[in-house]
């Protein structure tokens, strides 16, 4: 079956606690457009996330605020940053790589935080019984173009209301010459 890719850059998720610290307790977070999954956006607001070996300046935070601080990365940019983040899922963060984020109002030094995504389909749960998807395994992805293949250990992700999309970094998505809309089969693991 057919998926839309999105092709996911660098950026930061903030607790309302670090994006108080980040750009002052009365700013609010502003939306300048809406992502493919309901609720989330883009944000105006950007952050530079910093190691003792490196800094990437002008990254996005994506809203809305989430109870916790996340940094995702690719390993492109962890080479810039001099770390070696772990491949998690979304919020599991303990043990992850330690990283600093700053704005010109603040300064946060997360002693974990920082990852590279997994790569992920976001699925409804009435889309899993329809197309018969194990939520508990793994699944390939057949990328087909001048650089096409086979993309390994994709987690499912079932969230109510989600729209139906492959999640990939900027490594991955570069690596098949991907962009944002392109579409992949879902090749199902027996």
């Amino acid at each position: 079956m057919k998926i839309k890719i999105g092709v996911s850059a660098r950026h930061v998720h903030l607790s309302l606690d670090d994006f108080k610290i980040l750009f002052g307790s009365n700013h609010k977070l502003t939306k300048i457009n809406d992502l493919i999954q309901p609720g989330e956006f883009a944000a105006a607001e950007m952050v530079t996330i910093k190691t003792e070996k490196g800094q990437i300046e002008n990254v996005r935070i994506i809203g809305p605020i989430r109870p916790y601080t996340q940094v995702e990365i690719s390993k492109t940019d962890a080479y810039v940053l001099g770390l070696n983040p772990p491949v998690r899922n979304s919020g599991d963060l303990i043990g992850s790589e330690p990283i600093t984020i700053m704005t010109d109002k603040g300064v946060i030094n997360k002693p974990y935080g920082c990852i590279i995504a997994t790569r992920h389909i976001h699925i409804a749960p009435d889309l899993i019984k329809k197309y018969k998807i194990n939520a508990d395994k793994k699944v390939k992805i057949k990328i087909f173009g001048e650089k096409g293949g086979i993309i390994d250990n994709v987690h499912i992700r079932v969230i109510d209301n989600a729209k139906y999309e492959l999640h990939l970094d900027l490594d991955d998505a570069n690596a098949h010459l991907l962009k944002n809309g392109d579409e992949g089969e879902v090749l199902l693991n027996e």
